[in-house]
């Protein structure tokens, strides 16, 4: 079976106080080789929760999830999967190699190797000339870029993205894409893409809309 995530009626519930918060309910979908999504809904429709959900940082309280073809879901980040979010999360005293080159690291990927591949990665999205400028010298863009790159520097099987251009203006955000759909497109890796953009949803292959109690929409 060559799905990368299947999603069986997922739902996520959080708890404020004894009450009970629905955030995701009854989502079905599946990922495969290849594929372009785009998930959109409005603010609080769990866009973030489904793609935690499905990159295994966060887990369903009903329904099902599995990597059919991945795995293990306790080795799937970085080397299976990678995720960019909304904001960079890049750690101010590391250099943009050392903040790419830590995924592996922490995966236990030799250092020479998690620097060759982080070096790689940066030269792969144009990036090379800043590798070793620290966070607070990087433009907005440029940092997005560089989370990018080290989302795809173990040259992940899929590539979950938080609303990443969502604090970028818009030809900023267009050419991030850019860099994230050749770099896909070169790895043959799948996207999902959490956005409230119309321009980024336009530029992928599906769609899938989700309300703000987190149900799939037909």
């Amino acid at each position: 079976m060559n799905e990368l995530v299947r999603m069986d009626a997922v739902g996520r519930v959080w708890m404020q106080g004894k009450t009970r918060v629905p955030v995701i309910a009854f989502f079905t979908g599946a990922v495969l080789p290849g594929d372009r999504i785009a998930v959109m809904g409005p603010s609080g429709s769990g866009k973030s929760t489904l793609l935690h959900i499905m990159g295994g940082l966060d887990a369903p309280t009903s329904g099902h999830i599995s990597w059919p073809a991945l795995g293990d879901a306790r080795h799937l980040r970085p080397q299976k999967i990678g995720m960019v979010f909304q904001m960079t999360s890049l750690l101010a005293p590391l250099t943009a190699v050392e903040n790419v080159e830590l995924p592996l690291l922490v995966g236990n990927v030799a250092p020479v190797e998690a620097r060759a591949a982080a070096v790689k990665a940066l030269d792969d999205i144009g990036l090379i000339s800043i590798a070793d400028k620290f966070p607070e010298e990087l433009s907005g863009g440029q940092a997005q870029r560089v989370a990018v790159a080290r989302a795809l520097a173990s040259r992940p099987k899929l590539i979950l993205a938080d609303e990443p251009t969502g604090q970028l203006d818009h030809p900023t955000a267009q050419h991030l894409l850019d860099v994230l759909l050749a770099a896909i497109e070169y790895s043959g890796a799948a996207l999902v893409v959490a956005t409230h953009d119309p321009a980024i949803a336009d530029r992928m292959q599906t769609v899938w809309h989700i309300r703000r109690n987190g149900q799939e929409e037909a």
